[in-house]
């Protein structure tokens, strides 16, 4: 006889049958049936927690990318910026790039997936990360306290993300990350004293 799960067991259930779904089928071949099926549980648990495939769909991916979100510590500020460069640019073109990927070309045709992506993307987890990083540079003494911002932490991944777009393909040349670093990132966080 099966325990009958609930709470945090069975919404991790749900998030962890999403994200197998997410990784096999994409967001395109996600559906609810096939979750509920995969989680166990039924379509009703799901539409409880997450109100549309969309919600389920970003949850998912969340789920996905707080497993996989790096923290690198170099020792340097640029170090631990193109580090970070380095595993997001790996990161887009790997299989779980294609599972955003994947959310952001069915976002063009979905309204409401866009403006989820914005309220709960994983954008948020990713400037945390680099704010961490901005606040062991200032406690290093490598970077001005006023560096710790928004703005700043935002600027190497937007500048990243406009590269995949300009060039069409999920993957830049590592040349272009050390610029990014070294003639944008490096000289806002000093212009910030």
């Amino acid at each position: 006889m099966s325990t009958r799960r609930r709470g945090e067991d069975l919404e991790r259930a749900i998030l962890h049958a999403a994200a197998e779904e997410l990784r096999e089928s994409g967001y395109a071949g996600m559906t609810m049936d096939r979750v509920a099926g995969r989680a166990g549980t039924n379509k009703n648990a799901i539409y409880r927690r997450w109100p549309n495939r969309a919600a389920l769909g970003i949850a998912a991916y969340r789920h996905l990318s707080d497993a996989v979100l790096p923290d690198p510590d170099t020792g340097t500020l640029r170090g631990d910026a193109l580090e970070m460069l380095r595993l997001a640019n790996q990161t887009w073109s790997s299989p779980h790039g294609a599972i955003l990927r994947g959310l952001l070309a069915a976002a063009a045709d979905d309204p409401e997936l866009l403006t989820l992506m914005r309220e709960r993307s994983g954008a948020d987890t990713m400037d945390r990360a680099w704010l961490t990083m901005l606040g062991r540079a200032v406690a290093r003494g490598e970077a001005p306290a006023a560096a710790v911002h928004p703005r700043v932490a935002a600027t190497p991944m937007m500048l990243l993300r406009a590269e995949y777009a300009m060039r069409g393909i999920p993957s830049v040349p590592d040349e272009v990350l050390v610029e990014i670093v070294d003639e944008v990132f490096l000289p806002l966080v000093r212009g910030r004293a």
